[in-house]
């Protein structure tokens, strides 16, 4: 069977990913690509990675351009999704790598996204921690963020056993988490050689979206303390988090860590005393973590490494449409990072 896919926002990094990945995918055929202010040029000129791909022409992102697919990924800015979404023929299968869609909670919404009216609320695509089926099952599905896929991820396994109320994340990205839209901030020459902290004091858009997954493995309120740190390279997340333990199993954190995730494609509990790293995760689906017990603060310690390109955008947007159309779920992906 051969679906037919389109990418509205093909010109960012993210699109651009996916589409590296879409190429090598053995039943999604790429169709349609569309930009903004690329429209007109070859794919191959914004993306010299994607050159065999280069007669493709990037049109303008219209519903009429996106609905020569079976199944459009819209990797466009947050707030610019839901228009297009529901300008689409009702047939067309959707997946949001944008915030759109994310969140249960308009209140949450306005609050982190200010300006951009509330959308609704679609099947949220983090297939580790929810169930597969309505993933499956659902025409339209919301992918995480990048930092929220690195973070709910850590954190699961050992929510029932650490006081939810008490989270903290310090975590850094790679400049690609910024997008492609030129900023002072994020010229070679600001961000070489230098690290520093962004959107400090609970104001990350991450930030709901966390904890509310993370409040279906708890009875209690969850709470996130995040610290999110721009990093002088390309791509990559890694993140450290931290919570107050409540009982004697939060003491065996990586067995708790390792027993969740038995069985799953992409997610590797590293073997103790080895720590995950952003190098290791690049170009793959891949989750790296560890996790330790600081007995000396009665604290969990869990760390996490992805690609924010892969797995925390366009690696999981075919992970979940791989399962939307009863795929193999790692068709088209690999765990298997490329270095140097």
């Amino acid at each position: 069977m051969t679906i037919n896919v389109a990418v509205a926002g093909a010109s960012g990094y993210a699109g651009g990913e996916l589409l590296r990945l879409l190429s090598g995918h053995p039943s999604f055929r790429i169709r349609a690509v569309t930009a903004q202010s690329n429209a007109g040029q070859s794919l191959a000129a914004v993306h010299p990675q994607l050159a065999a791909l280069g007669e493709l022409t990037l049109l303008p992102t219209t519903p009429e351009a996106l609905a020569v697919a079976d199944l459009v990924f819209l990797a466009l800015p947050h707030g610019a999704s839901a228009s297009i979404a529901q300008a689409l023929p009702s047939h067309i299968r959707i997946v949001d790598l944008g915030a759109d869609f994310r969140l249960q909670s308009a209140d949450a919404w306005t609050t982190y996204y200010p300006g951009h009216a509330y959308a609704g609320h679609w099947t949220y695509g983090l297939p580790e921690l929810v169930d597969r089926s309505a993933i499956a099952a659902a025409a339209t599905v919301a992918n995480p963020g990048c930092y929220a896929t690195a973070i709910a991820l850590g954190f699961a396994p050992v929510l029932p056993h650490v006081d939810a109320s008490d989270l903290t994340v310090v975590a850094a990205s790679g400049t690609s988490g910024a997008g492609r839209k030129p900023t002072e901030a994020l010229l070679a020459t600001e961000v070489m050689g230098s690290m520093s902290a962004y959107k400090v004091g609970g104001v990350h858009q991450h930030t709901p979206e966390i904890e509310q997954t993370l409040t279906r493995f708890t009875n209690s309120s969850v709470r996130l303390s995040f610290t999110p740190l721009l990093a002088p390279m390309s791509r990559g997340i890694i993140a450290t988090l931290t919570a107050r333990a409540t009982d004697s199993a939060a003491e065996h954190v990586h067995d708790l860590l390792t027993s969740f995730y038995d069985g799953e494609p992409f997610v590797r509990v590293l073997p103790n005393g080895e720590q995950p790293t952003t190098s290791a995760t690049y170009g793959s689906n891949a989750v790296l973590m560890q996790g330790m017990f600081d007995a000396h603060t009665n604290r969990v310690v869990i760390t996490v490494a992805i690609d924010n390109l892969v797995k925390g955008a366009a690696g999981q947007a075919l992970q979940n449409a791989n399962l939307m159309y009863g795929f193999d779920e790692t068709a088209g992906l690999s765990a298997i990072g490329v270095a140097p």
